[in-house]
């Protein structure tokens, strides 16, 4: 999951204040990171609850970026606040041993300084798996996004240059966004074929609702010929939800990295999904350091 490997060690002591924590899930069987009505599972719910049992009080958990239902994270962040202290193996392997077994925390660390794990991010990083084979998967059903017509990644990379840099995105924006503003600064974006996988591998500063899986939508219709490359810069033009296409399934999309400045100390991911890592290079899967931050988002000093 990271760059180094975190040893899990109980010499150190971690809490009275904020902690950080890092962690991973398998989204299949989950209607989102959110806290749903009685009875709907979700990231947050399971996860509060085992770390208010480590912490042995309630707490408020505090997300970089939520996922939908269906929608993993190979690498995500929250923090909370809390009067216990505890050390690195316990925090860790406390809060496991207290999860189901498709949620698990790899690291736990201070807060220093003012960390917030959603306003301290200077950047979001998305990996969109698909299965592109003329038979359905089995194993990694509800893990890949499949589709049986022939893609062209290829076609489909060059037609996403456009997306790159500080655009409109309402045209890639769900009806129910609750963001202020469908601005968002794209740092990048690659599609590539590994085998019978087309992957789109997507970092910005922060996404609107939905925007990676209607990107993914708009980018499969190029690859199947079925739209003109020159059609996703229509759509980005038009910034009309209504004029983009269907909205690709979300099991294909997982949270990869979300990025933060040196001084908070949050390890590094290496990114996944974990099954494609081998098939990228160690520098595909390093982070990229931005070149553009929100304005709004707090920075380093130099």
């Amino acid at each position: 999951m990271f760059l180094q490997t975190q040893h899990l060690t109980t010499d150190n002591a971690i809490g009275a204040g904020r902690v950080a924590l890092a962690f991973e899930y398998d989204g299949r069987h989950f209607h989102g990171w959110q806290f749903q009505k009685s009875g709907v599972r979700s990231v947050e719910a399971e996860l509060t609850e085992a770390v208010a049992r480590v912490a042995d009080h309630p707490v408020d958990l505090v997300c970089a970026g939520r996922t939908d239902a269906g929608v993993h994270a190979s690498y995500q962040l929250v923090h909370f606040d809390t009067s216990s202290v505890r050390n690195l193996r316990s925090w860790v392997m406390g809060i496991n041993t207290a999860l189901p077994e498709d949620i698990s925390v790899h690291w736990a660390g201070n807060g220093i300084h003012d960390f917030h794990a959603r306003f301290s991010a200077t950047y979001r990083r998305y990996r969109y798996v698909i299965c592109n084979n003329p038979v359905r998967p089995g194993i990694q059903r509800g893990q890949v996004s499949w589709t049986f017509r022939p893609l062209d990644a290829e076609r489909m990379h060059q037609a996403a240059q456009v997306l790159v840099g500080e655009h409109d995105f309402s045209s890639f924006r769900a009806a129910g966004c609750q963001s202020r503003t469908p601005v968002r600064f794209l740092e990048r974006i690659s599609v590539t074929r590994k085998r019978d996988f087309v992957v789109i591998d997507v970092q910005a500063n922060a996404f609107v609702h939905h925007m990676v899986r209607n990107i993914a939508g708009a980018l499969m219709a190029v690859g199947t010929g079925k739209q003109r490359a020159d059609w996703i810069h229509e759509i980005l033009e038009a910034r009309d939800r209504t004029v983009a296409g269907v909205t690709a399934s979300p099991h294909g999309l997982y949270l990869v990295d979300v990025g933060y400045p040196d001084e908070f100390g949050i390890p590094a991911a290496e990114c996944g999904p974990g099954f494609l890592r081998p098939w990228f290079s160690r520098a595909e899967n390093t982070p990229f350091p931005p070149t553009h931050v929100h304005v709004k988002q707090r920075v380093s000093s130099q």
